[in-house]
């Protein structure tokens, strides 16, 4: 779509919404956090024509939104700027903002047009190229847990439903049961009103097998990077959501101890150029095609060094804990919420596999970036998945993953698959970044070092 088309989109966007006062935009940085500026809706007419410049070092920034030491990225290379152009079909309005505002993803490019190789989107991209070369396309969803938390002048916590005639919170798991959402409806008709608004495809709501814990399900499309914007996009809603109602919504992948951690769970299947689906019919097993288990197979081949990516930061790897459904081992089976690579019960023209590795706490680009590097992998070099897990079946307790991480950095760093398709100079950038980050908070010395040894040492 050219600048002149996408003007349009936004000239027709402005007829139904002509108060739209503010334009958001919006990229997604190395850890998945969506930065961006607010413009005056007349600069926004000129951005659609003529694209917009864009700090670069926006893209490269830790947590809390500092710069890395250790790459020249906003501090040695003078901060230069990048050009961002606008994503078509991302323009939306923003529903909880105060003043009428609209927002919309960017993307990033050298001035030539050269795309910029820190932009995850650009890195996604460039993984999903082998399979589109071998005629395959992606189509995916993503599952989002995450946790409503409340303060109590002292501590944060879940927010526990409350006992009905009452202001008692009501403790217990509770998984499934219909009055953990009701209590907490007008927040999750909001969430449904404005993912609407901002056509995200979010269907289902559970309550998870954790006090206020949830999870709010994406409907399959055939882009990936358009399902990653709305994992994205449904995460901002989310926590727009619970401000408007008194709460904090987290992402984190353990944001409390004795209780599960949140996922980020990711459905994927592929289409050949005619739109079938090439991991349906039988092979020497008789119940899945032979790509399906290549596919399966290269996933757990590229898992290890994979999991800095999964898993993004300290807290990341609090998740990977006994009994928890979090594997931590490159497992695959049908039907079986303990195994990594689980294929869902489905007719066999619907075969598709669920990536169960990853936390919420993880960006979608490099998370499906990974994936796809897998497949394609798999599929290429014939992988043997191994032993299939059956249904039912008690799993051993069985750790190979490097579930800790500085090994999984070591791992990245030593891998030799992900390189080739998330770019050798990004994936070298990426392991500096995380790495600096890791040694950062490991300095911190924090109360739970004062509460464990303080007296005792």
């Amino acid at each position: 779509m050219n600048n002149k088309d996408d003007y349009g989109i936004f000239a027709a966007f402005m007829e139904q919404a002509p108060d739209t006062r503010y334009l958001e935009l919006l990229v997604a940085d190395m850890n998945g956090t969506l930065r961006g500026k607010r413009t005056d809706i007349e600069d926004a007419q000129r951005i659609y024509q003529n694209n917009v410049n864009w700090c670069a070092a926006t893209l490269v920034l830790d947590y809390k939104g500092s710069t890395f030491d250790s790459v020249p990225m906003g501090g040695a290379d003078g901060d230069p700027d990048l050009r961002a152009h606008i994503v078509p079909g991302t323009l939306a309005p923003v529903p909880w903002a105060k003043t009428p505002s609209a927002q919309a993803m960017v993307e990033t490019t050298l001035f030539d047009g050269t795309p910029y190789f820190l932009d995850c989107r650009q890195v996604l991209r460039r993984a999903l190229q082998p399979l589109t070369d071998l005629g395959l396309h992606a189509v995916m969803a993503a599952e989002l847990e995450f946790y409503l938390v409340e303060h109590d002048g002292i501590e944060f916590a879940p927010r526990l439903p409350r006992i009905p005639g009452s202001d008692l919170a009501q403790d217990g798991k509770q998984y499934g049961v219909m009055e953990e959402l009701e209590d907490v409806d007008d927040f999750l008709a909001d969430v449904d009103a404005w993912c609407q608004a901002q056509n995200v495809p979010a269907g289902a709501a559970l309550a998870e097998y954790a006090p206020g814990q949830f999870e709010i399900n994406l409907h399959h499309v055939d882009d990936p990077l358009r399902a990653c914007e709305h994992a994205l996009m449904l995460k901002r809603v989310i926590k727009a959501a619970a401000k408007k109602h008194g709460l904090a919504a987290t992402f984190m992948a353990k944001p409390f101890g004795g209780i599960p951690g949140s996922g980020l769970h990711v459905h994927i299947s592929l289409l050949d150029d005619d739109g079938n689906n090439v991991f349906a019919g039988e092979c020497s097993d008789g119940r899945f095609s032979e790509t399906l288990r290549h596919a399966i197979g290269g996933l757990a081949a590229t898992m290890g060094e994979s999991m800095a990516i999964y898993a993004p930061n300290a807290n990341s790897y609090r998740r990977f804990v006994r009994g928890a459904f979090v594997p931590c081992t490159p497992n695959w089976g049908v039907n079986h919420r303990g195994v990594a690579l689980r294929i869902p019960l489905s007719s066999p023209v619907n075969n598709r596999v669920e990536v169960r590795v990853a936390g919420a706490d993880a960006n979608p680009y490099l998370v499906t970036a990974a994936i796809m590097a897998g497949l394609h992998h798999g599929i290429t070099h014939r992988c043997d998945p191994g032993r299939m897990i059956q249904e039912r079946e008690e799993l051993e307790d069985i750790v190979t993953l490097p579930v800790h991480w500085p090994q999984a950095l070591d791992a990245f760093s030593a891998g030799t698959i992900l390189p080739n398709y998330l770019g050798k100079e990004f994936a070298e950038i990426f392991a500096l970044c995380r790495r600096e980050e890791s040694n950062r908070f490991q300095t911190e010395v924090s109360n739970r070092d004062y509460e464990w040894y303080l007296r005792a040492v």
